[in-house]
């Protein structure tokens, strides 16, 4: 027989197995995109499957280079092999290994913002603290007629909160204002930085004339003593979206690769990764605001020590120290 001869001979046996390679395919299609089967014995077929296939191609590429069963079974044996050698996935596996590598990794690549935010964030407090110190009746700007009577009175807005909402609708009313401003801070840096710039330097400005306006009155301390225990990490997770938020806007400003949007991509999805750790960290802001702040039976030390205790904590999640990562690791680059 001539080898011409052999190889049709092959080639037609090869085909006759193509009722295999369709239930190969299909066990494949059916285990592929994450789902898991129960059934050891069809997990067993599906490595058979793929040992099927990658015979079968290998001789389909000799015996019938150019014909439609190799293009089938160069697909099967691709989804065949993506299905078998995916890595294992764990949503607790997972969610530990975003907050020990990938939240460290964004706060590194977001260093040079977040530095330039807070830089930002202090120079407006400084700035609001003294236009109202040097001139009183701007504090029109950055406070409502309600809020100036209250304090004119000698007294804090804040002074009855528990008597008006219960502790956990406080906490609740919180968290909410929290999450949607920091949003908001992140948000506003799609127009190109503009907004973020906005955000924080007004928010730098009320705060800074509000303790000026309440140190006129001598309130200062009382103000100092209500926000010691939440406003540690509160302040420092609108500088942290608002970081993320300026990184989105050089981005679009100075786009680091040819398409805009590509760069804006990338920006938005490392920085958003930041954004969810400065949500898990408002829920504590929010309930340390809603429990301890306006509770008058917390002492200043017991506040204090939670504010700082709080803040160090915040220091180990974005480093990921929590989790069991090394303090001398370096976060490895996507």
């Amino acid at each position: 027989m001539s080898e011409a001869s052999r190889d049709h001979v092959l080639a037609t046996a090869l085909l006759a197995r193509s009722a295999a390679w369709q239930t190969a395919a299909e066990r494949a299609r059916r285990l592929a995109g994450g789902r898991r089967t129960e059934d050891v014995s069809d997990a067993t077929a599906m490595i058979e499957d793929y040992r099927l296939l990658a015979h079968d191609l290998a001789r389909a590429r000799r015996l019938m280079p150019q014909s439609r069963a190799r293009q089938f079974l160069e697909a099967a044996y691709a989804q065949a092999h993506a299905t078998l050698y995916r890595p294992a996935t764990h949503p607790g596996y997972a969610a530990w290994g975003f907050f020990r590598d990938q939240i460290p990794q964004a706060v590194s690549q977001l260093k040079v913002h977040i530095l330039w935010v807070t830089l930002l964030f202090v120079a407006a407090i400084f700035s609001g603290y003294w236009l109202v110190h040097a001139y009183p009746e701007l504090i029109a700007l950055f406070a409502s007629p309600a809020l100036i009577a209250t304090v004119e009175r000698g007294e804090l807005w804040t002074e009855g909160l528990l008597n008006v909402a219960p502790s956990s609708v406080l906490s609740l009313q919180v968290l909410t204002n929290n999450v949607v401003v920091s949003l908001f801070a992140f948000c506003a840096g799609f127009l190109f930085g503009l907004g973020t710039f906005y955000m924080i330097g007004l928010n730098g400005l009320m705060l800074g004339a509000i303790f000026a306006f309440t140190a006129q009155h001598g309130l200062d301390d009382e103000l100092f003593r209500f926000i010691v225990a939440h406003g540690c990490v509160e302040l420092s997770v609108m500088c942290l979206s608002g970081a993320a938020g300026a990184a989105i806007g050089e981005a679009l400003i100075r786009p680091d690769s040819p398409r805009r949007s590509e760069s804006f991509q990338r920006a938005a999805v490392r920085s958003s990764k930041l954004l969810i750790a400065c949500v898990v960290l408002l829920i504590g802001c929010g309930f340390i605001e809603g429990y301890i702040s306006p509770n008058p039976d917390f002492p200043l030390w017991t506040r204090v020590v939670v504010g700082a205790g709080y803040w160090l904590f915040m220091i180990a999640l974005l480093r990921g120290w929590l989790f069991g990562r090394s303090r001398g690791a370096a976060p490895v680059e996507a």
